[in-house]
């Protein structure tokens, strides 16, 4: 785990403020591992020993942070990468702690992400028998018909596995660019999360995706939140996500 500054730790704790820690500190008060602390150290939650006037500090493990990312394009959702490209992790890191992307988006999507450190509820989250939506708006090439939309929503097979039905609705047909390309407008909703989805199953229609964003997931929507900007999640958010994953086993 990534090492944190001591003060920052009590307030993680829900112990007292950082101006008070400091305090707490320079008088003395606070020891690391047994060594009396000093202004400026840092301490791995899970393996330093923190001590206030005698008494443990134990970390407040069930204080998790939940957020949601707007992902631009051309950044992978991983924590890291072995060909050196962007990641979604990199926007996220002046949070000030370690979170990780529940589910994907490819690179070459863009739209909602959300990130926690509550590793049961990402794991009950992502787990295939959940079924909560995820609203896509998709830019195709060219002029779409009803028919497309109408092969959208017929059975269909990936990699031998049944997609579960989805919705898809036809925003806008041949409209035109700056550049003056034709293209079309399609609203998708998802209840399931295979590779690269949508694109495959446009492929399959013949549909040639030129812009894939995600701006719901369940009722956790993208709104105005800026291009490569976070925010926490609201009660509302995070009372929603729980509620989802309830009946479901990690």
């Amino acid at each position: 785990m990534d090492k944190i500054k001591l003060q920052k730790y009590f307030t993680d704790c829900g112990i007292m403020s950082r101006r008070a820690a400091e305090r707490e500190i320079v008088a003395g008060n606070v020891t690391v591992n047994g060594s009396v602390a000093t202004i400026g150290d840092r301490i791995d939650p899970e393996n330093d020993t923190v001590m206030w006037s005698g008494k443990t500090i134990m970390p407040a493990f069930d204080r998790h942070t939940y957020i949601a990312l707007n992902k631009p394009l051309g950044y992978v959702t991983t924590m890291s990468d072995e060909k050196g490209r962007k990641t979604a992790a990199d926007l996220v890191s002046d949070l000030g702690k370690r979170v990780y992307p529940v589910g994907r988006l490819d690179m070459y999507s863009e739209g909602l992400i959300i990130f926690t450190d509550d590793g049961e509820l990402a794991n009950r989250l992502t787990h295939p028998s959940n079924d909560f939506s995820k609203k896509y708006i998709v830019k195709v090439k060219g002029e779409c018909t009803q028919r497309d939309i109408d092969n959208l929503l017929s059975p269909m097979e990936l990699d031998g596995y049944k997609l579960r039905p989805i919705k898809a609705m036809l925003l806008k047909s041949g409209e035109c660019d700056r550049e003056g390309n034709v293209y079309s407008t399609i609203a998708i909703t998802l209840f399931e999360g295979r590779n690269r989805q949508i694109r495959r199953m446009c492929e399959k229609c013949g549909l040639v995706v030129m812009r894939l964003r995600r701006i719901r997931v369940g009722n956790i929507r993208l709104g105005d939140l800026p291009i490569g900007k976070w925010r926490h999640l609201t009660d509302e958010e995070i009372d929603f996500l729980k509620e989802q994953v309830k009946n479901v086993c990690s």
